[in-house]
């Protein structure tokens, strides 16, 4: 399906402010730089009960509440995309404040440790703390840890799925669900999307390798089932919400571990949306498929936790 006129727009708009990385910007702390003085993309944030900065054990977290006090909410983990390298937990703030609204649940944001000054495996640890902390504590927070959901966007949703193996692996926290937005499942960026999509739509091939080299530098450690989860193990993983766009770079990993994880017996949703583009989640604003994928994700939360 061809990109519409509004799309496009989008796509150059954002390509335009974002620093090219692996390209015309190769220093870390000049990217987020460059993002941290970008302007909104959505200028109105969802309205929230409150917000409120607190840490997870040693990990940095945002904890969104809805409006009221009920003690039996569900519990959203989330994990912000941005190649393991750049955003933050503002770049990402009105993704979480539509998840708390729209789910009406407890969302908090995890700050994990960004490489390349913290490599692979140290975003993978403060995800798994973070979770691990959240279910401990849920009650303070207002919600049941029997409903505790991760979810995450790109690199994000890397760290999700890795925090459910790794939860697996571990003996807990026990994870009801996870919801996995254009995730980065594969170190290898070979597969055939990565030359379909890997220029001209926002994300790119060279953005993707220059990630890749931050967060894992060593090229022989990139296949470990908790770099690249495709390689996994993914038996007995909790139920999945997979979202893919069509000119994603990452479309066909993503589809692949949802493909993985059916086979596997995890209950799976696979959900493409045509015309689409890496980072269109969270526009709801701006575009009417970016609104139908925050619906989904978080009718599925509710119909889940209920």
């Amino acid at each position: 399906m061809a990109v519409d006129e509004l799309t496009r727009a989008v796509i150059d708009a954002m390509s335009a402010l974002f620093p090219d990385v692996g390209a015309k910007v190769t220093d870390p702390v000049e990217a987020r730089r460059i993002i941290a003085e970008m302007p909104p993309m959505e200028s109105e944030p969802v309205e929230i009960g409150r917000v409120e900065e607190l840490v997870a054990g040693t990990v940095p977290v945002r904890v969104y509440r809805p409006e009221g006090e009920p003690a039996d909410r569900p519990v959203v983990v989330y994990f912000h995309g941005g190649g393991f390298t750049i955003c933050t937990l503002d770049t990402h703030d009105n993704i979480c404040r539509m998840l708390c609204a729209g789910a009406g649940a407890v969302v908090v944001s995890v700050d994990y440790r960004l490489a390349p000054e913290h490599p692979y495996p140290a975003a993978v640890e403060d995800a798994h703390a973070a979770t691990a902390w959240v279910h401990e504590h849920a009650r303070e927070l207002g919600a049941d840890p029997a409903k505790l959901v991760v979810a995450g966007d790109s690199a994000g949703g890397n760290l999700a799925t890795v925090t459910c193996l790794k939860a697996r692996d571990e003996g807990g926290p026990p994870i009801l669900f996870q919801v996995l937005v254009y995730p980065c499942t594969d170190a290898a960026q070979n597969r055939p999307s990565y030359e379909e999509n890997g220029e001209g739509y926002f994300l790119t091939k060279a953005n993707m390798r220059w990630f890749w080299d931050c967060y894992q530098p060593d090229p022989a450690r990139r296949a470990e089932p908790y770099s690249s989860p495709i390689n996994a193990d993914v038996s007995g993983l909790p139920p999945a919400l997979v979202l893919t766009a069509e000119h994603d770079p990452l479309r066909d990993e993503g589809e692949a571990y949802a493909a993985r994880l059916k086979d596997a017996g995890v209950e799976t949703e696979l959900v493409r949306y045509d015309g689409m583009f890496h980072a269109f989640f969270g526009l709801g604003a701006l575009l009417p498929a970016a609104q139908e994928a925050a619906d989904k994700v978080c009718t599925t939360i509710k119909e889940r936790v209920s």
